[in-house]
């Protein structure tokens, strides 16, 4: 059964009227949807203003907009059914509405016949006709489009320039490339260091050797000599 969202009493955060939305630089307070695979926080509140300055569910123009180069139509829509917390989004085709706000809706209705899916509400019962549907978009016009002189006005991230975007990396490149160079020439001089250092160390502990050798080598002469010495005056 899809949901049928009942004009009774707006959330007290928002003003009656046609201006009951978020406005277009709002953090998302009222409902804090659940993220697709593969979304951030950062693209779903893109696409959440591409919905509302293009209309729900026109696809091509936003992705003509390329606000969100990579993401296909099954994607958005997708993402679209959780910020509405429903299934359904036919109701609202071509509205500029705040899903936000639908979706803050939807997540107080509560009752033995709604059955939810990552907190979306899921279709259930017969499906409704093309006269309720367009019956019902319109009621959702009267409720919730935000006002033209406010969605024309919502401006979403101009897509990069390729080639600027490529030079960008190549510079980034060029400049770890350099910063890796310097560290491995600190490296290669530190080594060169340590090996003199070692080498030092290795000749002062030769030549402390070959000094004793020498010393022990003299007194064993000594020796000898003053062996022989006392042998000579005995006889």
């Amino acid at each position: 059964m899809t949901p049928i969202i009942e004009e009774t009493k707006k959330p007290q955060s928002m003003p009656t009227g046609p201006r009951n939305v978020l406005r277009s630089n709002d953090s998302a307070s009222l409902w804090n949807c659940t993220l697709s695979p593969g979304w951030s926080r950062e693209e779903c509140d893109i696409l959440r203003k591409a919905l509302m300055k293009y209309g729900i569910g026109n696809w091509a123009q936003i992705i003509a907009s390329n606000c969100l180069p990579g993401k296909t139509n099954a994607q958005m829509n997708l993402q679209l059914q959780r910020m509405l917390g429903q299934q359904s989004t036919a109701e609202f085709a071509g509205l500029h509405v705040d899903p936000l706000v639908i979706g803050e809706k939807n997540s107080k209705i509560q009752g033995p016949n709604i059955k939810r899916k990552n907190n979306c509400i899921v279709n259930t019962g017969s499906r409704p006709s093309r006269e309720e549907i367009k019956r019902r978009i319109q009621k959702n016009k009267e409720l919730y489009e935000i006002p033209e002189e406010e969605w024309s006005n919502i401006v979403l991230p101009k897509p990069e320039d390729p080639q600027t975007a490529l030079n960008a990396k190549y510079e980034e490149l060029r400049r770890l490339q350099d910063e890796l160079a310097d560290v491995q020439a600190q490296i290669t001089e530190i080594r060169k260091k340590k090996r003199e250092e070692d080498q030092e160390i290795t000749n002062e502990s030769n030549e402390s050797s070959s000094a004793k050798e020498e010393i022990s080598s003299d007194n064993t002469k000594q020796r000898r000599s003053t062996r022989k010495n006392k042998k000579t005056r005995s006889s």
